[in-house]
C-alpha cells in the first residue's frame, strides 16, 4: 500500500494555463460591458418625451402671505430648468409646454435653540422652512394635460445674525431652489 504525501497539491499544467487566461478573459468582460453602455442599451441623458423640447413657466399664482415668494419661485425654478438642460427656457408663444405652478402654503417652524444672556432665557438659532405647491404642465391648444396635478414641496434650514427677514429671504430662496428641483424632476421623468 502507497502512503500518501501530506503538504501542497502541485499544479498541474491545465491549471497554469488558466491563469494565464485570466487577463484575457477579463478584458473580454471589460469590452462587453463597455459596448453595452454606448451601443445603447444603457441610455444617459434626458428623459423627457422626445417631441417635447422646450418649455414656458407661466406667471406663478402665490396663496401664500409671503411678499415677494413669487420671483423667487419663479427664478429658482428656471434655474433647475437650465442646470437640468432637459428643456430649453422659451417664451409662452414658443413653447412646446407651459408650467403652472400655485404656491399653497409657506410653514416655519424653530428647528434648535441656543441660550441667550440669562440662564433661563433661550433664542430660535436655526429655523426650518417648508414650502408646499401644486404643479400642472399643459400643451398649448390641448385641454388634457400632459402632467396632472400634484402637489410638491420644498424646504431649507436657515439661521440669522442681525437682520431676521435677511435669513427669511435666504432660507425662502433655498426652499424655492429645493421645490424647482421636485418640479423639473416630475416634469422631465413622468413618462
Amino acid at each position: 500500500m502507497k502512503r500518501m504525501k501530506k503538504g501542497p497539491v502541485p499544479m498541474t499544467r491545465t491549471d497554469a494555463c488558466s491563469f494565464r487566461k485570466l487577463p484575457a478573459v477579463c478584458a473580454l468582460v471589460f469590452c462587453c460591458a463597455l459596448s453595452a453602455v454606448f451601443c445603447g442599451c444603457y441610455h444617459m441623458g434626458s428623459m423627457m418625451h422626445p417631441q417635447i423640447k422646450t418649455i414656458a413657466i407661466s406667471a406663478i399664482r402665490n396663496d401664500t402671505r409671503e411678499p415677494l415668494l413669487t420671483e423667487l419661485a419663479r427664478n429658482q425654478i428656471a434655474a433647475r430648468f437650465q442646470s437640468d438642460n432637459s428643456l430649453k427656457l422659451v417664451s409662452m408663444e414658443e413653447a412646446d409646454c407651459i408650467l403652472y405652478v400655485r404656491l399653497t402654503n409657506v410653514a416655519t417652524s424653530m428647528r434648535r435653540y441656543k441660550p441667550g444672556y440669562v440662564d433661563d432665557d433661550f433664542r430660535p438659532a436655526e429655523f426650518h422652512v417648508n414650502l408646499s405647491a401644486e404643479m400642472e404642465v399643459l400643451i398649448p391648444g390641448r385641454s388634457e394635460p400632459l402632467i396632472k396635478k400634484r402637489t410638491v414641496s420644498g424646504s431649507a434650514n436657515y439661521q440669522y445674525n442681525v437682520d431676521p427677514q435677511v435669513g427669511k429671504y435666504y432660507g425662502l430662496r433655498q426652499a424655492c431652489y429645493d421645490l424647482g428641483g421636485d418640479i423639473v424632476e416630475y416634469t422631465t421623468e413622468a413618462w
